[in-house]
Order: structure tokens, then sequence, then C-alpha cells
């Protein structure tokens, strides 16, 4: 189901995917012409899916499911409403902790982050910000969000050390820095 959603997503916003991707290919290589920069591969190609990522986050967070129910300020409300293994329970709870699991993992590799709390402060503020716009532009303002979303944020930064540590003990730092 969620799967579905996320090519749906995707491919309504294909045009400003295909223009970001041509103009980061441009200047890619303009940069290894003219300036004669050796370009890091995997290092362009994470930044390139970073910024899709964040599109496809902004366009999830103030484009999908406009609501005009009440705002939930009391932790663990909304989460426990939903039967597991319902639609609803895909959607809400799951979908809102692996909307934040690329960002934890992105955050970690691009800030090379050795410890959890940052990872934890950067998820719990950007879910804040998500949430207070959210309720600012008609939908609901859901504390049950945050607390999904900084959990996913969690998880991307332990598959990053993860897939680290995994690289590091079979002899490739290249990779994961």
């Amino acid at each position: 189901m969620l799967y579905k959603e996320i090519i749906d997503i995707f491919n309504e916003l294909l045009p400003v995917i295909a223009i970001i991707v041509v103009v980061a290919i441009s200047y890619a290589i303009y940069d290894i012409i003219v300036n004669k920069k050796k370009i890091d591969l995997i290092k362009e190609i994470s930044k390139l899916l970073f910024i899709i990522y964040i599109i496809m986050l902004y366009h999830v967070v103030t484009f999908q499911d406009v609501s005009y129910g009440t705002h939930n300020y009391i932790p663990f409300t909304e989460m426990f409403r939903y039967d597991i293994g319902t639609r609803l329970f895909y959607r809400n709870v799951m979908g809102n902790l692996l909307l934040f699991v690329p960002y934890g993992f992105f955050i970690s590799y691009f800030l090379k982050l050795k410890k959890i709390y940052g990872v934890f402060l950067m998820s719990t503020a950007l879910s804040l910000v998500i949430e207070y716009t959210q309720k600012n532009i008609g939908r609901t303002f859901d504390i049950d969000d945050v607390i999904l979303n900084v959990a996913g944020g969690l998880l991307g930064y332990i598959a990053f050390k993860t897939l680290k540590n995994i690289k590091d003990k079979i002899g490739g730092k290249k990779w994961i820095k």
C-alpha cells in the first residue's frame, strides 16, 4: 500500500524531479570539464536522492490529505487508535514512521553525525516545523506524528550506522566516511 503511494507521489512530481536531475547532471559535467574537478559519484547521487526526498516530503506534508479535524496534543492518542494491519494503520502510523527514515540516514551521512542525539534534535525540529506548518494551512497538528517522525529519523541513523559498520568491516571506507 505505502509502496504504491510513494510511486504515485514520485510520478506526480516527475517533471520537477526531471528538471532537478538535468540541472544536477549539467552542474557535475561543468565541474568535470571546466573546473577539472573529480566527482565522487556516490556523494553526488546521494545529494540528488536527498533533494528528491525533500521535494517528495514537502509534497506529502503540504498537499496530501487536507483534513479539518481536531488537533492532537496528547501523545499516543492517534497512534493507538488504528488496528494493526489496517490500511489506516499503515498509512498513518507506518507512513509517518517511514517518512523520516531517509532523513535520518541522509543527515547522518552528510553531517557525519557520530551521536544519535544530533539526529534526534534535527528530526524533532523538522517534524515540529512540519506540524506547525500543517496546522497553519488547514491541516491538523498531531504530536503522534512528531513521535513517529523522530522514531523514523532514529531508525535512519541506525540504518546508516549499520551500513557504515558493515562497509568498514569488509574494508571499503571510501563509500561511507
